[in-house]
């Protein structure tokens, strides 16, 4: 019996990697210029298309945005998953705890901190800089989350200090945008929409190189995070550290939540709809099949939501977070509703 839903769930497994592969390939086909098929093949087999500006497109436009949807959706998938096992909320997530929301913050002191206080100097051009700034914001609000977490143990609670906090950033947002120039306005609220495209091979590497080996170091928390969910106590008597954990993961999520949004912008809904979308499919909280499976799913939404945004041989491309907000609202609604409440939810 166990065998047979060993090799059901590579099954599983393996057509999800089919999917996301064709999903890739379609995604790189549709656009605002149609480019056959074949000349898509020739390009990735390093051969030349049969027009220049097809050559261009696909490898300095439609393939470093293809492979950052991947990545930005495997990591807000991830980052979701490690938050909602932390805290043992099936509601948690980077934009509804507020930790896009403490990104968005330093992104914003990054671009406009010069206008307001003109003895600093950054560059808000600079992705690396965007980066850390939207990192050391994510983590910063993580540990605030964490500590109020230890105090309160409602998670209703919890959620509603999440989007106070949500509130407060917005508030120091709309200072920095008073006293600023317009173009460092109209820099950042172009960055805040949130966009797959315009990331150069230099920057989808910065992405890579932080984002795959934190997806990486997830799989060596596999049995600590399914040995905590079974309870504090429970941990501690199998020798599970539950600070050093609590810790690891903060880091982890917070890092994957904060260089996604230091490059693309905030993205809503993806790191809270898809983990649990997967929960209900494989009907497990095993993090051994969780971890690979969210991971894989998230790349895959991402590249579905940058596809239809694109509306095929047309110039028009709609913001990647009303596509992601129109399939991921819903499922929090259906999570509240279908719970009836979020004390404990699906971990119970």
């Amino acid at each position: 019996m166990l065998l047979r839903k060993s090799q059901n769930i590579k099954w599983v497994f393996a057509l999800g990697v089919l999917l996301l592969i064709s999903t890739a390939f379609l995604n790189l086909i549709l656009g605002s210029v149609d480019i056959p098929g074949m000349e898509v093949l020739k390009v990735l087999s390093g051969q030349r298309a049969s027009k220049s500006t097809w050559h261009y497109i696909i490898l300095d436009f439609r393939l470093p945005k293809t492979i950052t949807a991947i990545l930005v959706g495997g990591a807000l998938a991830l980052s979701g998953l490690l938050m909602q096992s932390l805290f043992r909320n099936p509601l948690a997530g980077p934009f509804v705890l507020g930790i896009s929301s403490g990104a968005n913050v330093m992104v914003a002191l990054a671009i406009m901190v010069s206008s307001v206080l003109p003895f600093i100097h950054m560059d808000p051009t600079n992705p690396l800089a965007l980066s850390i700034a939207a990192i050391l914001g994510a983590l910063g609000v993580m540990f605030v989350i964490l500590g109020v977490s230890l105090k309160i143990k409602d998670n209703n609670a919890l959620l509603i200090v999440g989007i106070m906090i949500g509130s407060i950033s917005s508030a120091v947002i709309s200072v920095l945008q008073y006293f600023s120039e317009a173009a460092e306005v109209k820099m950042f609220l172009f960055w805040n929409f949130g966009s797959l495209a315009g990331l150069s091979w230099t920057q989808l590497g910065i992405l890579a190189v932080i984002c795959i080996p934190a997806m990486v170091a997830s799989f060596l928390l596999l049995k600590p995070l399914n040995v905590w969910l079974m309870g504090d106590g429970y941990a501690r008597s199998l020798g599970v550290h539950a600070g050093r954990l609590k810790i690891k993961l903060i880091l982890l999520a917070g890092i994957l939540a904060g260089i996604v949004t230091g490059l693309v912008g905030p993205i809503a809904f993806v790191g809270i709809a898809v983990p649990h979308l997967v929960r209900l499919a494989t009907g497990t909280v095993n993090h051994k099949i969780l971890i690979p499976a969210v991971v894989l799913t998230g790349a895959l939404f991402m590249l579905v939501c940058d596809t239809i945004s694109q509306v095929p041989s047309a110039a028009l491309v709609l913001p990647i977070n009303a596509i992601t907000s129109a399939f991921g609202a819903p499922v929090v609604i259906w999570i509240i509703i279908s719970k009836g409440n979020v004390r404990g939810g699906i971990f119970k």
